[in-house]
């Protein structure tokens, strides 16, 4: 399967909009784990089978285990998922945007060396950075368009040229991602769940693309204002799929030993609160 046709099956089969994001810090896991940087993979592991059922694709942040030379563990990470989730669409949130010969190191690294379905990439050098992750036909990149950060507002919402009606960057984006740049539809756009109104504008700019939209929970997004800005659905169906993320607020719901249950039942409410404003999309 492509990875749009993965995250259509993960959505159906869990009843989900939600992604969970693996950002394990050692310092936040709970006691009997806390500070030790060897137990990265057994945290989210842990919290992979804790969750699997509800989701619609998990995001590992590759920086969260570059930064203690976990990147061994997140290969075990990813070879775990398959096995135990194997429905389940593994996005790497790495952010690349580098052109040429190191662009294709990079795509490698991402879908050879760790296995992912998707990634995350910044399109500021143009497409040519996004060019050699298209040779992985089977693979989707999720490009940054209008993120959830304040300082995004430096250049994403500055407009082209200083012409009434000139389009904005993000805006430029989302038009070069639903057009000239998806040659094989293998393209996303990620939009911050902060900016409900712009994940509303992209949307209309980008209405096939799917979008990775994070900023619930810890970053204060609304979950339903973000299903009703950028879920779109015909008769039941689904027609522009979008993935919306939750890291901190799931992974470190308790610091107890109850850490597993509290993931799961923040899991399932933000599920239940995406389902619900699905129905009302």
């Amino acid at each position: 399967m492509t990875f749009l046709e993965q995250l259509r099956v993960a959505e159906r089969q869990n009843g989900s909009l939600l992604c969970v994001g693996l950002d394990p810090e050692p310092a936040r896991f709970p006691a009997h784990l806390r500070g030790d940087a060897s137990r990265i993979y057994d945290f989210c592991a842990a919290i992979v089978d804790a969750t699997a059922d509800l989701v619609i694709a998990f995001k590992p942040q590759i920086a969260y285990f570059a930064a203690h030379r976990a990147e061994d563990q997140l290969e075990r990470l990813v070879a775990h998922m398959r096995r135990s989730a194997p429905q389940v669409p593994v996005i790497l949130d790495a952010k690349r945007g580098d052109i040429g010969s190191t662009a294709e190191q990079y795509a490698k690294e991402a879908f050879e060396r760790y296995g992912a379905d998707a990634v995350t990439l910044s399109p500021f050098m143009g497409f040519d950075s996004v060019q050699p992750y298209l040779k992985y036909h089977d693979k989707g990149a999720f490009v940054l368009c209008r993120t959830s950060n304040p300082g995004g507002d430096d250049f994403q919402n500055q407009r082209l040229a200083q012409v009434a009606g000139t389009p904005t960057l993000f805006e430029h984006i989302a038009g070069l991602v639903q057009g000239p740049w998806n040659q094989n539809g293998q393209l996303g756009l990620v939009v911050g769940a902060t900016y409900p109104a712009e994940i509303e504008r992209v949307r209309q700019l980008a209405p096939t693309v799917p979008l990775l939209i994070p900023g619930v929970g810890a970053q204060g997004g609304d979950a339903v204002a973000t299903v009703r800005a950028g879920y779109r659905s015909a008769a039941g169906v689904t027609t522009a799929p979008i993935v919306v993320n939750s890291s901190r607020a799931i992974l470190y719901a308790s610091s107890g030993e109850d850490y597993l249950q509290a993931a799961r039942a923040a899991a399932q409410a933000t599920r239940a609160q995406l389902q619900a404003a699905q129905i009302q999309a």
